[in-house]
């Protein structure tokens, strides 16, 4: 599949944020070719990958804990927790951390959820730093359950997800779905996530305006 768009197309890229060192997540090739032609760009991402990114060419690394802050003229960013795990070789599983994100930037505030399976920090990320403009939550690579439970999220975690990070502030926010239809990771279907997690979605009574599944290459204005 071609990129929505293609690299050269790119706007100026002020900042990256990673979630974890899984290829399908940091890919070599890509962050070079970012790091080459937008040498400013500053990235953040979780401890322990400040020396491989430098060694793709990146010059302005900051890495952070979860819980812990990023703070900026033009915006603050919070590393939050996930239930993941990493590895990028065959002896380094878990030797560098994993993370979701919450970014605050005028008067907006938006919560990347990262590469997760669901965990019960999801309510204090919504109480400590909430309420959010938009969630992103991901919502594929999830069969065998029996394997991929503790790790990727199903649809109807991500739901459970969501409405644990919006408990008690009356407010949907628009849910932006990801983490699917890219690779083939999983067992299940490629098309599959979306409609399993829009039917979910409408069971839960949530409404039909704020579930935001892009078609790949779509946007939308927040």
């Amino acid at each position: 599949m071609s990129p929505a768009l293609d690299f050269d197309a790119l706007p100026p890229v002020d900042v990256v944020l990673l979630s974890h060192n899984h290829y399908d997540h940091l890919d070599a090739g890509t962050v070079r070719r970012i790091a080459s032609r937008f040498p400013e760009t500053l990235w953040l991402c979780p401890l322990g990958l400040r020396e491989l990114l430098h060694s793709y060419g990146v010059r302005t690394v900051v890495e952070r804990d979860w819980w812990q802050t990023v703070d900026t003229a033009t915006f603050n960013a919070t590393c939050v927790p996930a239930q993941h795990f990493s590895a990028r070789w065959i002896r380094d599983r878990n030797e560098t951390l994993w993370c979701g994100w919450v970014i605050q930037a005028d008067g907006v505030r938006v919560l990347f959820a990262g590469d997760t399976g669901l965990h019960p920090t999801f309510e204090e990320i919504g109480e400590r730093l909430g309420p959010f403009d938009l969630v992103m939550l991901p919502i594929g690579a999830y069969e065998p359950r029996w394997f991929m439970r503790p790790v990727h999220m199903n649809p109807e975690d991500a739901v459970a997800a969501y409405q644990a990070v919006v408990n008690g502030t009356g407010a949907a926010p628009p849910c932006f779905a990801m983490h699917w239809g890219t690779f083939r990771l999983t067992d299940e279907p490629l098309e599959e996530p979306p409609a399993r997690f829009a039917q979910r979605w409408r069971e839960a009574g949530l409404p039909a305006s704020a579930n935001w599944t892009l078609a790949h290459g779509e946007t939308r204005r927040l």
